[in-house]
């Protein structure tokens, strides 16, 4: 099976002002000279991690990563204003521009993978392929199944704790609960949401319980941004004009070369979702790996990312 590539340096780092209020921070690693992909990473608001170059080989692919906005070493930090899909798209688009690059291919998970088709059926033109992970279409029905009720009964200890902040006349609509919290002016409130909303997120993410990964979910500055970012995407559900748009915009990217790679036991993000998107664009290329959850560093899951990066890095332009 494959795994990570080793660890790599940046090669360029710099801040891109995208308005709004907003700057961006944007990395390059790999081959300045290699075939250009731009890595999105997921929640919204988990930021980029330096393991996030590794997916690729670096002596073929020039890698684009930058953490979205109110995340990571972005600022103003936390912040939702202005934080909407549509912004996202333009700044990768920004960012494209800025580096001069003409096409790309697009690798996301999760969020990630919302984001890739939200910015592939905006801008065909400019992505060469995709690899999608953990398919998110941030359906009324997914939102549900992860707030409301569905992961619930699978992990009704961890949901327990996700409960815990909000009282028990609340409960029958738990995003708008927890969005009353985490954009409100008490932060103490504020903070112990965060944490719980987070923790939710890290204790269902792995087949296999990741204590490391729990530890760094329930850290206070990553919660902070990561819970209140999701909780306004999820609320404001994506800021698409209908629940379908993504589906129903599919047709726009049936001839890009796509892989989808996703986790049978995958809580967060449920197979039906990546199921439901391939049936929509049978050209896709779907992988479903038997015994993984939703995080890409699973071991089967990143074998067939590897496997797809790998593929179209040998492929001739």
């Amino acid at each position: 099976m494959r795994t990570f590539y080793p660890p790599i340096d940046t090669f360029n780092e710099f801040k891109l002002d995208v308005g709004d209020g907003h700057t961006l921070h944007v990395e390059e690693a790999g081959n300045p000279l290699g075939k250009p992909v731009v890595f999105l990473h997921g929640g919204p608001g988990g930021g980029i991690d330096p393991d996030h170059r590794r997916y690729f080989d670096p002596q073929k692919w020039r890698i684009v990563l930058f953490d979205q906005r109110g995340c990571g070493k972005s600022t103003p930090f936390g912040a939702i204003e202005n934080n909407t899909t549509w912004k996202l798209v333009s700044d990768i688009e920004a960012i494209r521009t800025k580096l001069k690059i003409d096409r790309w291919h697009v690798f996301g998970g999760s969020w990630g993978s919302t984001l890739a088709l939200a910015y592939a059926e905006s801008q065909p033109e400019r992505v060469k392929g995709l690899v999608l992970r953990g398919i998110f279409l941030l359906r009324k029905q997914e939102i549900n199944w992860f707030y409301q009720h569905g992961a619930s009964e699978l992990y009704p200890d961890a949901w327990e704790e996700f409960l815990a902040p909000i009282p028990e006349e609340e409960r029958h609509d738990l995003l708008s609960a927890y969005y009353k919290r985490l954009t409100g002016s008490d932060r103490d409130i504020l903070a112990r949401a965060a944490k719980a909303w987070s923790v939710w997120e890290a204790k269902t993410c792995k087949l296999q319980p990741d204590l490391a990964l729990i530890e760094h979910f329930g850290d206070d500055h990553f919660a902070h941004a990561f819970a209140r970012i999701e909780c306004h995407y999820f609320y404001n559900r994506g800021f698409f004009e209908h629940d379908n748009w993504l589906l129903s915009n599919v047709h726009r990217i049936q001839n890009i070369k796509s892989f989808i790679v996703q986790g049978r036991y995958d809580m967060p993000c449920p197979v039906r979702s990546a199921w439901d998107l391939h049936r929509a664009w049978p050209e896709s290329k779907l992988e479903i790996i038997q015994l993984a959850g939703h995080a890409a560093s699973e071991p089967g899951i990143l074998d067939a990312l590897i496997r797809a990066t790998d593929e179209f890095a040998n492929e001739s332009d």
